[in-house]
């Protein structure tokens, strides 16, 4: 096989979209506490838009209760704002610089729509894995026609990233099925 076309570049890629798809579904609420659901709650403090990590300290003593040690005193409430305006749907308690967030259990109604988003989520990784695969393919049209590669080399690679486009979307499926299932559990 010729080597002017590197199929690693684009596993890469497919790689780099999974593990966002896991940080992403990392921040979804299941019945356990997570820090990793205060991801995406930013804080517009000292002119500019920050996540709570920069602010405060963060951890789960108990398996339903996160605990926010907030460094500065004058932005304990701006924390707590931002939290009550996500969608997490939580009430802070606040404790002089320590914000606790008890994480309630969850309905059955609210657990049908966490699914539905984690859906969601799998369905726009696997279009962005899509997306890689007819960039991969593009590339090759295009090596061919420079006769950069051979037409066997073409179909050659086009199979192998075929293959890898197979074994992502289905590595995705079994994350999302593994998050699912969290969420279903009582």
């Amino acid at each position: 096989m010729s080597s002017e076309f590197n199929e690693k570049n684009y596993s890469s890629k497919m790689d780099k979209s999974i593990q966002s798809l896991k940080k992403d579904i990392s921040t979804i609420r299941t019945g356990r506490a997570n820090t990793n659901m205060l991801d995406t709650i930013k804080i517009d403090v000292y002119g500019q838009s920050m996540p709570i990590e920069q602010l405060a300290t963060t951890s789960v003593p108990e398996a339903r209760l996160i605990s926010i040690q907030v460094w500065v005193k004058g932005n304990v409430a701006l924390i707590e704002s931002a939290i009550q305006k996500s969608d997490l749907g939580i009430n802070p308690q606040i404790d002089g610089q320590i914000i606790r967030l008890r994480i309630p259990d969850l309905t059955e109604e609210r657990r049908r729509d966490l699914i539905k988003v984690l859906k969601n989520m799998g369905e726009k990784s696997k279009i962005s894995i899509r997306n890689i695969r007819r960039e991969a393919n593009e590339d090759l049209k295009k090596k061919l026609k420079d006769k950069i590669i051979s037409e066997d080399d073409n179909k050659n690679f086009e199979k192998v990233i075929q293959k890898l486009t197979d074994s992502n979307i289905e590595i995705i499926e079994k994350v999302i099925i593994e998050k699912e299932k969290e969420i279903i559990q009582i």
